[in-house]
């Protein structure tokens, strides 16, 4: 049974460690996440992030740890019951159906979720896709994929959206539209945004905390600038920037 801690987060891993085939692929992670915050985590292919959000989600059972979720903990319960609780999941790969128009997905996903037809087709609206209701999600471009994704995500009322590589296959400026989409969701909706993606720019423009994952360990934590600042980011991620360069410009408000 589920209980409640003393000192509750809106959403907290506390040292999950994981392994495959024997070998450590996550080793003590942690993080805490509260509500109106971006934190993004960052790291090479291989590091362990997948593996993280699908045990944050709970597609995935831990070999050590435990995650929070409003102070309840929620480490053996499945992605559908996490799901009715508040942690919302966009994954990497493709979750559209791309035989039908973008209205047919989201009165599919309203179905899903059990929510009126004309609540989930206003998020059509949120992520600009609304003058595109009667186009097959199949004839969509990347970005306008990823924002129906999105979409299929919001229609659970997420307080925790977890968004594993939201920019992959979208084209820059649709990556900085998404961005500042989910940017105004931490700021408007006051909902906890967990993002991994190899397009760092736009991942720092957004976030509030910066983890570096490498080898399945948290090797650094801190601000967008500590994180541009460290020695293992300027040498793998930000070499074409010189010390003391400004970041990025922040999206949103």
């Amino acid at each position: 049974m589920p209980h409640a801690e003393s000192t509750a987060r809106l959403l907290r891993a506390c040292d999950v460690e994981t392994r495959r085939h024997g070998a450590p692929i996550l080793r003590g992670v942690s993080i805490d996440i509260d509500p109106g915050r971006v934190v993004a985590l960052l790291g090479p292919s291989g590091a362990g992030k997948t593996s993280f959000f699908r045990i944050v989600v709970g597609e995935e059972a831990p070999h050590a740890g435990k995650i929070l979720f409003d102070g309840v903990d929620v480490t053996d319960e499945p992605l559908w019951r996490r799901a009715r609780r508040g942690i919302g999941y966009l994954p990497q790969g493709p979750s559209v159906l791309f035989d039908l128009s973008v209205r047919e997905n989201l009165a599919t996903y309203a179905r899903i979720v059990g929510r009126r037809p004309g609540e989930v087709l206003a998020l059509s609206e949120r992520v600009e896709l609304d003058a595109r209701l009667d186009v097959l999600a199949g004839d969509l471009s990347g970005g306008e994929r990823r924002r129906l994704e999105l979409a299929r995500a919001l229609a659970a009322r997420p307080r925790v959206l977890v968004c594993d590589e939201p920019f992959s296959g979208v084209d820059p400026a649709g990556a900085a539209r998404l961005a500042t989409m989910l940017r105004t969701l931490a700021n408007d909706d006051s909902m906890a945004i967990l993002l991994a993606d190899h397009h760092v720019v736009e991942s720092l423009a957004i976030a509030d905390e910066v983890l570096l994952l490498v080898d399945g360990l948290v090797e650094m934590r801190g601000t967008p600038k500590e994180f541009a600042a460290h020695p293992s980011a300027q040498g793998r991620y930000l070499g074409h920037w010189r010390s003391g360069d400004s970041l990025p410009p922040r999206s949103g408000p």
